[in-house]
């Protein structure tokens, strides 16, 4: 049986990996999106393909979390007008790369290699940081119009701000930064959505917070609101050269409906500090399963593009899974709480 062109198996495997990423984007206000374009890699697809339906499920997923960010007061509107107008030459930059990649044949190495070191690099911070009980760059979803105090901010942005290059520019959070340096991250993470087929929050978020000192609330409402117009363009660009397979991105948006809405009420019962280790170790079992993909293809072993895309699952299953646990727990935690005698 087969719907939408394809078998009613791949359908199923879809909607689900749709809704164990939406969990994960509601969540952490950034997705597993980075994941989907090296799971298409795995099962087969064409590199335009994959990066363009990545892109495609970014974009609808997108929208949902920037509308719920709006309503609390976490977007920076002038600051995510600039990230657009940078993200955008970045884009379309990085199309082209993979468009010249894939005339050569190298596009799926190249890519897949990247997301390697990218993924593990960062899987690798976000652990440690979880480990050792850092602050790191957790989300604070009830100080959204909160100013950063000095200590709070980070010391590599404090350095970044004290170059006064004009025209400067005053952003929310009481902060103030060269116009310059905003274009210039904008365009390094466009870059890499357009040459990866992410929304580019994974990296993004952390960088408005680590390099440009946003408070992370800001941040991650102002990244969303980014993703949606780099999403949409990125997919738009794509579909154009026939990058875009509805077949793929329909179904993985139908789950990603649903998981979202899980993820964004958990944010208001879980503490993101219990599972921000778990979410390092998604990304390196992404960064593995790619590797893995990849020592295949060198050497001829069919049975390890199964063991990536079992690799890949399992990262979105586990921290998915563990949001749900932990919102569970929380929710039966509550009524013993309430019932508890206080005294005044």
């Amino acid at each position: 049986m087969e719907i939408l062109g394809i078998s009613l198996a791949l359908l199923t495997l879809f909607v689900g990996f749709g809704l164990l990423i939406g969990i994960l984007f509601g969540f952490f206000g950034m997705g597993g999106s980075f994941l989907v374009t090296p799971a298409l890699l795995v099962m087969g697809y064409p590199s335009r393909v994959a990066v363009g339906s990545g892109l495609a499920f970014v974009f609808g997923t997108s929208v949902i979390a920037t509308l719920k960010h709006r309503d609390l007061g976490q977007v920076d509107y002038k600051l995510g007008v600039l990230m657009i107008a940078g993200t955008t030459a970045g884009i379309e930059v990085g199309k082209e790369i993979v468009l010249h990649l894939e005339e050569l044949g190298l596009a799926g190495s190249i890519i897949s290699v990247t997301y390697v070191f990218l993924l593990g690099g960062i899987g690798v911070f976000v652990t440690y940081e979880a480990l050792k009980g850092g602050d790191g760059a957790g989300v604070d979803h009830d100080a959204a119009d909160a100013d950063l105090d000095d200590a709070d901010i980070p010391d590599l942005a404090k350095k970044i701000q004290s170059y006064r290059v004009p025209p400067m520019m005053s952003l929310r959070g009481g902060i103030s930064v060269s116009l310059w340096m905003i274009l210039g991250v904008a365009f390094a993470t466009g870059l890499l959505s357009g040459f990866l087929g992410v929304g580019g929050g994974f990296i993004r978020m952390p960088a408005l917070f680590y390099l440009i000192g946003v408070p992370v609330p800001i941040a991650v409402g102002t990244d969303l609101f980014e993703i949606v117009f780099s999403g949409g363009i990125g997919s738009f660009l794509y579909a154009m050269d026939g990058g875009v397979d509805l077949s793929i991105v329909l179904p993985l948006l139908a789950g990603s409906a649903l998981g979202a809405r899980v993820g964004s009420a958990a944010t208001s019962i879980v503490d993101e500090d219990e599972i921000k280790v778990y979410f390092g170790l998604m990304l390196l079992g992404g960064s593995i399963a790619v590797a893995v993909r990849e020592v295949g293809n060198v050497y001829g072993i069919p049975i390890f593009d199964t063991v990536s895309l079992v690799l890949i699952l399992g990262s979105a299953l586990m921290v998915s899974g563990a949001v749900v646990y932990s919102s569970v727990t929380a929710l039966r935690e509550e009524p013993t709480s309430a019932a508890s005698p206080t005294e005044d």
